[in-house]
Formats: structure tokens, C-alpha cells, sequence
């Protein structure tokens, strides 16, 4: 039982004596001894200490053989703490103030890969995906030899196949309020094709062909008599396209329900 009451004991000397020299670091005005604080303090895991006092020596420190490296140390200190917007912020401050520095490389992968690791799920704002994107793809463009090379690749995959979702799900939203307000099956279609040019080889393509087919065919059967039998001619022609295209879909007995629906609307 002294046994372990000691080791407590020790514990919580350690602790307080951190406290300690914490409470003297923040206090001093010594920027080498805060920055040779703040590196212990970050290779101790202790990240929040390491933000709050490599932000106050950034600046006095820079220009100097110190600034580079505490400018990417505040980066990646907000970054494994998670606060991956913050922590691109001074990545991309660090890549564009020292752009051939010793992080360079470092900076600019997880100045990305954070805003990855920060994008929300599909149906939310896709802020963070568009920045992950745009930074990662400039780093392979920088970086093309980087053994981080495969790792943001598919990072930048699965970014483009949640924005495509997005697409998929906005398009679906305009289908199913179809006529409420307007002609929401033409807007539907509007992005569907928009999303295909973007992310041709998307792994929604054929949701988002099925859905323009289905659109099209809601639209051609609620237009006006003078412009029924065009509409349905074009409900055609996405049929065959479709069937083209997929002809093992899972989908494709649906499509042929419409498909033959739109040729009895169309004159031989």
C-alpha cells in the first residue's frame, strides 16, 4: 500500500511540476525557450500546449533558424489535436512562405489530407471536400514521386464520389418535388448531366442515367400536347442510351416499363 501511495505521490509531483514550468513558459518572453517548450511539449502529445505557446513565437521567431520549423509544428499541433482547419491554415501559411523548406512536402499533404479527415457526410456542406481536393491534387502535382502519393489519391477519389453523391441526392430532391413550383424534372435532368461531365466515370453514372431517363419520361407525360411527342421521342433515345450503356443493370426492367410507355406516344 506505500508502495503504491508513493508512486501517486510521483505522479502528481510530475504533474504539478509540469503545471509549473507550463504556467513559467507562458510568462516568459525568452521565444527559444517557449519554441524548445512547445517541441517537448508536442513530442509529448500534449498538443494544446504546444498551439498556445508556438502562437506566441511564430512571429519573433521568424526569419530565423527557428521560425520555419515552429510555423509547421503549429500546424501539425493543430492538426493531431483535430482541429484540421486551423491546422491548414499554417500548413498552407508555411508552404507558401517557405516553399522548398525542409515540410514542404509534409505541409502541403496534410494541409489536405486534414481538410479530408474535416469533410462532413453527403448531404451537408461540402466546404471542406472542395479545399481537400484542390490541395491534395496540388501536392501530387508538386509532390508526384511522394510515398503519400496513393494515400491521397484515394483521397481524392473518395472526395469525388461524395460530391457526386451530393449530386445524385439534389438531383433526386428536384425529382420527387416534380411540378411543385415549376418543371423541377428539367432541373433534375440539368444535374444530372452536369454532374456526369464533371465525374465522368463516377461510380453513380448509372443512377444518375437511370434518373435522367425517369425524368424525362415524368416530363414528357406532363407537357402540353404540341411538345408530348418530341419529349417522348427523347425518352426514347435515353432509353436506348441506358440500355447501351448498362445492359446487365438491375434497372433495366424498369427502364424498358417506360421505354415501352413512350412508344405508344410516338408516332411510327
Amino acid at each position: 500500500m506505500t508502495r503504491y501511495i508513493s508512486i501517486i505521490g510521483g505522479l502528481m509531483l510530475l504533474l504539478l511540476g509540469g503545471c509549473g514550468e507550463y504556467s513559467k513558459v507562458l510568462k516568459s518572453r525568452d521565444a527559444d525557450y517557449k519554441f524548445d517548450y512547445a517541441k517537448r511539449a508536442y513530442e509529448q502529445g500534449k498538443y494544446l500546449q504546444a498551439v498556445t505557446v508556438l502562437g506566441d513565437v511564430i512571429t519573433p521567431l521568424r526569419g530565423g533558424p527557428k521560425g520555419e520549423e515552429a510555423l509547421y509544428l503549429l500546424g501539425k499541433s493543430y492538426y493531431e489535436n483535430k482541429d484540421y482547419l486551423n491546422a491548414g491554415v499554417y500548413f498552407k501559411t508555411y508552404y507558401q512562405r517557405y516553399p522548398k523548406g525542409k515540410f514542404a512536402e509534409d505541409a502541403r499533404f496534410y494541409s489536405g489530407y486534414g481538410y479530408y479527415l474535416d469533410s462532413p457526410e453527403a448531404q451537408l456542406d461540402q466546404t471542406s471536400t472542395r479545399q481537400a481536393i484542390e490541395e491534395l491534387k496540388a501536392f501530387l502535382d508538386y509532390y508526384p514521386r511522394s510515398p503519400k502519393v496513393t494515400q491521397a489519391q484515394n483521397a481524392i477519389f473518395e472526395m469525388q464520389d461524395k460530391l457526386t453523391l451530393k449530386e445524385l441526392q439534389n438531383a433526386q430532391l428536384y425529382y420527387n418535388l416534380g411540378n411543385f413550383l415549376g418543371n423541377n424534372y428539367r432541373a433534375s435532368v440539368i444535374t444530372c448531366q452536369n454532374a456526369l461531365k464533371e465525374y465522368p466515370y463516377s461510380k453513380y453514372r448509372e443512377d444518375f442515367e437511370l434518373l435522367i431517363l425517369k425524368a424525362k419520361y415524368q416530363e414528357a407525360k406532363n407537357s402540353v400536347p404540341e411538345k408530348r411527342e418530341d419529349r417522348f421521342r427523347d425518352v426514347i433515345d435515353e432509353y436506348y442510351s441506358f440500355a447501351n450503356n448498362f445492359p446487365d443493370s438491375k434497372n433495366l426492367k424498369e427502364a424498358e416499363t417506360i421505354y415501352n410507355v413512350a412508344r405508344r406516344h410516338v408516332k411510327e
